[in-house]
């Protein structure tokens, strides 16, 4: 399991995070996610997308997306972060990181079982990007 995340930050009523993508080993793989959900995120707010800008900051490493929908604009931040250990107790992170790890497990087998109840209809899985939040998130 990966210090690395993708989130997502924005303003609804208040200020929310999501974790798009957890776990990735490095920073680079890190950053290739982040490319990839710039252009693909769509929020949790049910958006219906009429067109998308894509501003990115200098640092290389967050994107403002603006995302016009019928009503409303829309407007979040997709960024990197590491996990750090916490230096007055370096155990801390790695219990946070393996309940992390157990949750992700859970959800997984919760969408395997979703999957196989489906039948023959289930789409393959690819091991690319995912740009759709996994459900419990």
């Amino acid at each position: 399991m990966g210090n690395w995340v993708v989130v997502a930050q924005y303003e609804n009523d208040t200020y929310r995070t999501e974790f798009i993508r957890r776990g990735l080993e490095t920073k680079e793989q890190a950053l290739e996610e982040l490319h990839a959900a710039a252009h693909t995120y769509v929020p949790s707010k049910h958006v219906v997308e009429q067109w998308r800008q894509v501003y990115r900051f200098a640092d290389q490493e967050s994107y403002l997306v603006v995302i016009k929908g019928r009503l409303t604009k829309w407007e979040c931040t997709l960024r990197i972060a590491e996990l750090i250990p916490d230096p007055t107790d370096p155990a801390a992170s790695e219990r946070a990181r393996m309940e992390d790890a157990a949750v992700e497990d859970r959800t997984t087998e919760d969408s395997v079982v979703e999957d196989s109840a489906v039948g023959d209809r289930t789409a393959e899985v690819s091991d690319e990007p995912q740009d759709r939040i996994p459900p419990g998130y």
